[in-house]
């Protein structure tokens, strides 16, 4: 019996491990399906990253589509009309705006017709963002039958509903552009009768111009709702070539302020809101009128700059005309005045007719007058009353700043004493002892211009002059004429000292400072590599015709140029006249004022007959055809201009 029970015993075991068994392999079966089943899902869940990156399937969040660098084409065919919002995901406004955009997708999906509502993240979507010039958050924009309509009203739901169901209608055409479109048939005609007119000479392939385009449609068209309107026009340079001649166009965009056909230069901010102040304070008059003696008085004594008053007996005094034309092209150059007032012309000591010109009190001195007059009759001519402004605007000895350093201080020789300059009431004294110490020597050198400026304001300038480390309190140096700098040696600061450095100049005797890296030794490749040391003997070399680069290390169009530049240097290593070079700017001085560079790459070509007048490349086309094009028109010197 007992080994009855044991066989039993021994039986049920192997029947609970037989089944313990089995059931693990089950487990074990059915987690590595289950693994796989996960395999599977992380492959497709690949696959839908894949999508979301580069595929065309198009997302939808709470309503409102997510376009991406490849899907937004595809989306975009066949659409009539499409509201899209570019975002950032940081972007404060951009968070803020989500529930409104959201209501705005549900409204428009439900509107006759209905309006697809897209986002786009700029931040990846680059290529996308670029194309449409997004450069702030959120930027909205329509597009119609996929052209690009910049929303600007309120982002209110209401307000985008309400101009997004406008442009969907059938029927619906975007206004006439506000610019007007000038030929050589319109211009003058145009221009001849508009009291006042800006217009842009631009190129189609210009790069700057295709930016200001969008900005300046705006403000032709926010000007020509104001009361008299301000019209703005547009000149294709490329096509009306004798107009642009005619005005000196020689780089893209242009603008030029036309009065009645006199053409002047504008100067003034290049975005919509910035051009909108600027031509609606051009088309004020170009003096105000001043009543008061006091308020004359307050400019005498606080002032920065010289204070320029018209006296005249009314308005219709032909001295007031002419002096007002002379103000017209000089508006942005100077602050002018004028009154009819004997208050006024008894505190200047004036007539009428007669124009003052009054230093303010901190620039005076006895080495010049505190005041000049000018008399203006019938018969004077203008430009005899804007070079009065010319001639007496800068005092003695007067304080360049950066903020007057172009209008004021661009004749040549000028001569700089820096020191910590400040006419606040603690300071002025020491700056004006200073000050009398160079007016001593100013006096006797009329032919050349000399300012004080603060050297905290000029450090980069001191840097250039070898003169941040020099230990003293005072520092000089002279800026020549072709861009050429000249240092005093560190010295105990007076006014012999002073004599001595610029009479030293006046006779040559003073080698200019020029920032160069150091001599290439090996400068035998197809392209001459130009530093500041070697500019006048490579560049200015009348022997040869000089196509230069100038460049920057980090530039990216730069980069781009540089095999196609290497490739024609190459095409040209046999002609014994021609010589293409470059230059690094950042790393040299260019010495030379005719040769300016306002961006990377700036590419002039030195001819054989006018160093002194380089011909700027202005053509789109940076390819070894537009180059040797450029040189088959300009070169003086090329062996073979047939075979180009």
């Amino acid at each position: 019996m007992r080994k009855l029970l044991l066989l039993l015993l021994l039986a049920l075991l192997g029947v609970a491990h037989f089944a313990t068994v089995a059931r693990c392999e089950d487990e074990a079966k059915d987690e590595a399906s289950d693994d796989e089943d996960d395999s599977d899902d992380e492959e497709e869940g690949d696959d839908d990253e894949e999508e979301d990156d580069g595929g065309t399937d198009v997302k939808e969040e709470n309503g409102v589509l997510v376009l991406t660098d490849g899907n937004f084409d595809t989306f975009m065919e066949g659409k009539d009309t499409v509201l899209v919002e570019f975002y950032a995901p940081w972007c404060g406004h951009c968070k803020q705006f989500v529930p409104t955009y959201e209501k705005i997708a549900q409204a428009l999906k439900e509107s006759d017709p209905p309006v697809p509502v897209a986002k786009v993240d700029a931040t990846k979507a680059t290529a996308v963002a670029g194309r449409f010039d997004v450069s702030g958050y959120p930027t909205i924009k329509i597009l119609k039958n996929g052209q690009p309509v910049d929303y600007e009203g309120d982002r209110t739901e209401a307000a985008i509903v309400a101009k997004v169901q406008e442009m969907a209608q059938p029927g619906w055409k975007p206004p006439p552009e506000a610019t007007l479109v000038l030929t050589k048939d319109n211009f003058d005609e145009t221009v001849n009768n508009a009291d006042i007119i800006l217009v842009e000479f631009y190129a189609p392939w210009c790069g700057h111009c295709k930016s200001l385009a969008p900005e300046y449609e705006k403000a032709a068209q926010e000007l020509s709702k104001r009361t008299p309107p301000i019209p703005l026009a547009k000149v294709d340079a490329t096509v009306e070539n004798e107009v642009a001649q005619r005005f000196d166009v020689t780089g893209y965009p242009t603008l030029k302020i036309f009065r009645k056909g006199k053409a002047y230069d504008y100067n003034g901010p290049r975005e919509k809101f910035g051009i909108v102040d600027h031509m609606s304070e051009q088309a004020g008059p170009p003096s105000k009128p001043v009543q008061a003696a006091r308020q004359v008085q307050e400019l005498i004594k606080d002032g920065d700059d010289a204070v320029i008053v018209g006296v005249f007996s009314d308005d219709q005094d032909p001295a007031f005309e002419i002096y007002m034309e002379a103000c017209n092209s000089l508006r942005e150059d100077y602050k002018f005045l004028h009154s009819f007032s004997s208050e006024v012309a008894k505190l200047l000591k004036a007539s009428p007719g007669q124009v003052i010109l009054v230093q303010p009190e901190k620039f005076r001195s006895k080495h010049e007058p505190a005041s000049r007059t000018l008399a203006v009759k019938e018969s004077t001519p203008v430009s005899d009353v804007q070079d009065f402004f010319k001639k007496h605007a800068v005092p003695l000895v007067g304080h360049r700043k950066q903020s007057n350093d172009a209008k004021r201080y661009a004749k040549r020789p000028l001569v700089v004493v820096y020191y910590g300059v400040d006419f606040s009431f603690d300071y002025r004294k020491a700056t004006q002892f200073w000050r009398s110490k160079v007016l001593e020597v100013a006096k006797d050198f009329p032919e050349y211009t000399f300012a004080i400026a603060d050297e905290e304001d000029y450090a980069t300038e001191l840097k250039s002059l070898g003169l941040s480390d020099s230990g003293e309190e005072v520092n000089v140096g002279i800026l020549g004429e072709a861009g050429k700098k000249f240092a005093m040696e560190p010295e105990e600061f007076d006014s012999e000292v002073l004599r001595d450095f610029v009479m030293a100049f006046k006779k040559g005797k003073v080698k200019p400072i020029i920032k160069s890296q150091p001599l290439p030794k090996n400068n035998k490749g197809p392209v001459k590599v130009v530093v500041g040391k070697n500019f006048d003997e490579i560049v200015m070399d009348t022997k040869n015709d000089v196509l230069i680069e100038f460049y920057a290390p980090w530039c990216g169009h730069c980069k781009k140029l540089e095999p196609e530049y290497i490739a024609l240097g190459k095409k040209y290593k046999g002609e014994k006249n021609l010589v293409i070079a470059k230059m690094d700017t950042t790393a040299n001085d260019v010495p030379h004022d005719s040769y300016k560079v306002e961006g990377f790459p700036t590419i002039y070509l030195a001819p054989s007959n006018g160093k002194q007048k380089p011909i700027k490349f202005e053509g789109g086309d940076r390819t070894i055809e537009g180059f040797s094009k450029f040189l088959e028109e300009h070169a003086t010197k090329l062996s073979q201009k047939d075979e180009l």
